[in-house]
């Protein structure tokens, strides 16, 4: 599960006219009859990954093609956008996708439709085309998040309350969205002595969480709580609570994992991490787009799950599994 092996496995081919990478592996022979892209928001980030290799999996299961495509970065959307039309134009079975951004992806998708059949994981768009969508309860995931808060704040004070604050990778999308929607309205109706201080976006970059996080703490010396909202922002954040020896004073809830916000929850910089299972969306969504390409019927809508993960559930097997995922 090592980065660097994870990486070095992989074969990148740049793609004409846009700034974007696409990884693919090598396909085996008997696969070559039937193709199905994934595309994924970032490839480098080990989240996405976690997708391309339950992805991988289910094509040398399923005996698929399945070029693993992607951007470097979550906010290159017009790179997923050349991706995806250059999928297309490939004539695939079929096409899963993840979108980087619900509007932005809403007519490309629509478009896309009307070639091959797609399938939605993890993040939605502004388009009733999908065959199929296959993601976490976001915003049950944001009030997941909310509940951890209000726990671990309860542990270290003894109420559950104090100034919070929520932080949001980017703009605009679904999943995102989702998961601040359901933190937000938790905390309104289930934890009213916590109040919300700072509701605040960066762009996609785990720096940027870092310093967010430490002028956060620097202008709120009464916070004890903090929500983030994916991987990225989890880096930055707890590294703003673990360099300022604050995880004893400031709690804080993220969202997915790897091998540093596991380390950080070790330690207590993180008081939790809600973990979706990246490596079934991506199986599940390969196997869901070879049957609609033969024209068997699926579910429109999967809940792929989510779990809240502590120290004190964190050798559990299941949450184990989630944690710390197979990649081959």
């Amino acid at each position: 599960m090592r980065m660097k092996s994870i990486l070095s496995r992989r074969a990148f081919t740049a793609l004409a006219g846009a700034a974007v990478i696409a990884t693919a592996m090598p396909v085996p022979s008997f696969a070559a009859d039937v193709t199905i892209p994934i595309i994924v928001k970032d490839t480098t980030s080990f989240y996405w990954q976690i997708v391309l290799a339950g992805a991988r999996k289910a094509g040398k299961d399923l005996g698929v093609n399945v070029p693993e495509l992607g951007a470097q970065a979550e906010s290159d959307i017009n790179g997923q956008i050349s991706i995806l039309e250059n999928a297309v134009a490939g004539k695939p079975a079929a096409v899963v996708i993840s979108p980087t951004e619900f509007k932005a992806l809403g007519k490309p998708i629509d478009e896309a439709a009307k070639s091959v059949p797609i399938i939605g994981i993890d993040s939605g768009a502004d388009s009733k085309a999908f065959k199929s969508f296959l993601t976490t309860d976001n915003v049950q995931g944001g009030r997941i998040a909310a509940d951890g808060l209000a726990a671990a704040i309860k542990e270290m004070t003894g109420k559950e309350e104090g100034e919070v604050v929520i932080l949001t990778n980017l703009p605009g999308v679904g999943s995102l969205e989702q998961r601040r929607e359901g933190f937000l309205d938790q905390v309104k109706t289930k934890y009213p002595g916590l109040k919300v201080i700072a509701d605040k976006y960066g762009d996609g970059q785990a720096t940027t969480g870092l310093n967010m996080m430490t002028d956060l703490i620097t202008a709120n010396p009464n916070l004890v709580g903090v929500f983030a909202s994916n991987l990225i922002l989890g880096q930055g954040v707890g590294q703003a609570i673990a360099e300022n020896k604050l995880g004893d004073k400031i709690k804080v809830i993220a969202f997915d994992s790897d091998e540093k916000t596991v380390g950080f929850l070790k330690e207590g910089s993180l008081a939790g991490l809600v973990v979706q299972d990246p490596y079934r969306m991506g199986y599940d969504g390969i196997k869901t787009a070879l049957a609609v390409s033969k024209g068997e019927k699926v579910e429109e809508n999967v809940d792929t799950g989510a779990n809240l993960v502590t120290k004190a559930n964190m050798s559990d097997p299941k949450i184990e599994a989630l944690i710390n995922p197979k990649i081959q």
